[in-house]
């Protein structure tokens, strides 16, 4: 009878340590879902240049976003946080980590120059870097991903950025925010995306700081033969994996 009591309570106490985890898990997703709102509403995007690459492609494996640019592009914080790495990679060439109040880590990798250190206090839209292709990077962009709590090796708690900052398509120009006077922080740092939609209306052919819109019609073929650079170059600085553009696509042609 004592034995039979025994497992009735052990039982009834396994029942509630499940159910405890269960509401947990509904409570911790329902947190995260209020946290990207958030974040949504606050983050800058890191820097000028155009999507060339997004979240979960290369069958998976890319847990980031890449933005490509002009060579030593400033490289801006998508929030105040702490400096946790700085170094240079093999992988990641020059890299900084930043923890986020919001306990989000943002990493910012292929660096040409890290302009900030370990352990220090950083504020959104400061310049903690400039865009390189340092370490595993064919072309100069900016690789950036975002970790929910820690980054760890196996990158388990990465997040799509797309859902921090807002949807984009491979091709698409995006605007960082930059430092202001004092601790502003002013958003559209540059005149790029306005002047690539002015060229556009005007159906101006030539590129802007080294970028080309892709007009109907057009082959990498013969936008190698306008801009005097060749297919290959094209496909490596853009990373573009076939000989497939569409018609608005920004390509850098420098």
């Amino acid at each position: 009878m004592r034995d039979y009591i025994k497992r009735f309570l052990i039982a009834i106490i396994m029942a509630l340590c499940i159910s405890l985890l269960f509401l947990g898990g509904k409570h911790s997703e329902a947190a995260s879902l209020s946290d990207t709102k958030e974040i949504k509403d606050s983050w800058i995007w890191p820097s000028d240049g155009v999507i060339s690459d997004t979240y979960g492609t290369r069958h998976g494996k890319h847990k980031g976003i890449d933005i490509a640019g002009k060579w030593d592009t400033p490289v801006l914080a998508v929030d105040d946080g702490l400096v946790v790495k700085s170094y240079y990679s093999n992988t990641y060439g020059n890299v900084v980590f930043i923890k986020h109040p919001n306990q989000f880590v943002t990493v910012y990798a292929h660096l040409n120059k890290r302009a900030v250190s370990a352990g220090q206090n950083i504020e959104q839209g400061e310049v903690i870097g400039n865009m390189g292709k340092t370490g595993q990077a064919t072309g100069t962009h900016l690789h950036f991903e975002a970790h929910q709590l820690e980054w760890r090796f196996d990158k388990k708690n990465a997040q799509d950025p797309e859902i921090l900052l807002g949807k984009v398509d491979v091709g698409e120009a995006v605007q960082g925010g930059i430092a202001g006077i004092g601790n502003n922080v002013m958003v559209a740092s540059s005149h790029l995306y306005p002047q690539i939609q002015q060229e556009e209306a005007r159906g101006i052919d030539s590129p802007t700081n080294g970028r080309y819109i892709v007009k109907p019609g057009d082959t990498l073929y013969s936008i190698s033969r306008k801009q005097n650079i060749s297919i290959n170059r094209i496909k490596e600085i853009n990373h573009l994996h076939s000989d497939l553009i569409k018609v608005n696509q920004t390509l850098i042609v420098q």
